[in-house]
């Protein structure tokens, strides 16, 4: 309902704004002993007009008043050394000239306010989404759903449950080395070479796209996590030997960390990401 009546206002706006200027220019057309002094006039209406759409209608109507300030100035001298007299055609700039602005105003204020509604919306969208687009891959905020599910199981059952965090080493450098779709490619092979290094039952989560970052859940303890760490940088050797080598203008490495899940040290799923990525200055 109120995406409709901003809508409509910004359609009343903008149809009042062509109707103001098809009276311009009818007014202009009918004086043409004053036609460069209205195209002048107009001309800073339009000025005027457009401070107010790239700033604030405070502004744009603080210039209309020192405008209106001015022109009435100029009319009275005119008036004053010239013998000119003043008629109802006098008053049609002082009038005209702020409803211009104000109009325009009500226009492009309906069209930013819709603008921001759309922006609003799609950072709400991508926020609510649980995969990442790219890669399919679950993202932090199904991680902590999900991580008290698989917290839920380990206790339970007396599973060891441990959560690696996967980084790309030196990724701020690589993104100044390589263009964006490398960089959308690297994280989709690095997803899938993650992927592919765990058991089904076993889950992957894209953390931080923008970072890099992944994190694994494995149903085994802190040693049994060092066979899928090696298992993955093993894997990461061979293709950048054989695949990455050029498709990638550096070689790709990673830094693991790992953190076993202990219900006396591990407050939440946040606190269990904390702990792993604490890990990952160790892996060097």
């Amino acid at each position: 309902m109120r995406r409709n009546r901003s809508s409509l206002t910004s359609d009343l706006g903008f149809l009042a704004f062509l109707v103001l200027i098809f009276a311009c220019i009818v007014y202009i057309a009918g004086s043409p002993d004053h036609y460069i002094q209205n195209i002048i006039i107009l001309n800073v209406s339009f000025i005027l007009a457009l401070v107010t759409y790239f700033t604030t209608v405070t502004a744009g109507l603080t210039l209309n008043l020192a405008f209106v300030f001015g022109y009435g100035f100029f009319v009275v001298y005119q008036t004053v050394t010239q013998g000119a007299s003043i008629g109802v055609d006098t008053y049609f700039w002082l009038i005209m000239t702020p409803l211009l602005t104000v109009v325009l105003w009500v226009f492009t204020s309906s069209t930013r306010e819709l603008q921001a509604e759309n922006e609003r919306l799609l950072k709400r969208t991508a926020n609510l989404a649980a995969v990442d687009e790219n890669t399919d891959l679950r993202n932090s905020i199904s991680f902590q759903k999900d991580a008290n599910l698989f917290i839920g199981i380990s206790t339970r059952y007396k599973i060891p449950l441990t959560l690696l965090v996967v980084k790309v080493k030196y990724w701020s450098e690589i993104r100044r080395l390589i263009p964006e779709e490398q960089l959308s490619e690297a994280v989709y092979d690095v997803s899938q070479l993650s992927q592919s290094s765990i058991r089904t039952n076993d889950a992957l989560y894209l953390l931080d796209k923008e970072e890099a970052t992944w994190g694994l859940l494995l149903f085994t303890d802190r040693e049994g996590s060092k066979i899928v760490i090696e298992r993955i940088k093993q894997r990461l050797q061979e293709l950048n030997d054989t695949e990455f080598s050029g498709k990638y203008k550096v070689n790709l490495g990673l830094k693991i960390g790992a953190v076993e899940y202990e219900a006396d040290k591990i407050e939440n799923p946040l606190d269990f990401i904390v702990q792993a990525k604490n890990q990952l200055e160790y892996d060097v």
